[in-house]
């Protein structure tokens, strides 16, 4: 179950007297997560590690901590944990004793996954777009049953026989409500457009 978290997520922690804060937020964007780790960087902190994921993509910084010691672990948190659409940075203030490499790792790694562990979260459901085009009539009756198949209506454009439809609908109601469809409109094109995802609580 890929999820994300609803609203932003604080964490501090103490390891051999450095302090490392954790803040964790969701994304829609890459400019969103650039946007979020200038608006919560300390100025006055040793290092500013962080790490993003959306989708397919990710970045990750270990801000002058060696290679790997930072930005990866906090990666790997949020893909450990099945997160998706969410940045993290974790900020350092140094308290004058070394971890090491794997000290480091286990910190940044481990701070960055307490703090996900702690946020609310919500699942991220494929969703599927179908299109269609509905007569007056039957127009009502598809709009009235859009509840119960978890759908939303995306777009409605009418002409002069009926309306060209775009629902949303999780994907796997797709191939079920495309054959209820095609039943109602006796065997018109009722067409999968793009899928993409969304956050729900179902």
């Amino acid at each position: 179950m890929t999820r994300t978290l609803v609203v932003e997520t604080q964490l501090d922690t103490v390891v051999k007297k450095s302090l490392f804060r954790v803040h964790a937020a969701p994304i829609a964007s890459e400019e969103e997560a650039r946007a979020f780790f200038e608006r919560v960087s300390a100025v006055d902190a040793t290092h500013n590690c962080w790490a993003w994921r959306l989708g397919g993509r990710y970045r990750s910084f270990d801000d002058g901590e060696p290679g790997g010691t930072a930005g990866r672990p906090i990666l790997q948190a949020i893909d450990s944990q099945e997160f998706d659409r969410v940045a993290v940075i974790v900020v350092r203030w140094f308290g004058g004793i070394k971890l090491g490499a794997g000290g480091l790792v286990r910190a940044y790694g481990g701070a960055a996954a307490s703090c996900l562990r702690q946020g609310e979260t919500v699942e991220i459901v494929p969703m599927q777009r179908i299109g269609f085009h509905a007569s007056f009539g039957l127009l009502p009756i598809i709009q009235a049953r859009l509840g119960d198949w978890s759908a939303t209506q995306e777009s409605c454009a009418f002409d002069e026989t009926g309306a060209d439809l775009e629902i949303s609908l999780p994907l796997c109601e797709a191939e079920r409500v495309k054959n209820t469809l095609q039943d109602l409109l006796r065997g018109a094109a009722v067409k999968l457009l793009e899928e993409g995802d969304e956050p729900s609580c179902a």
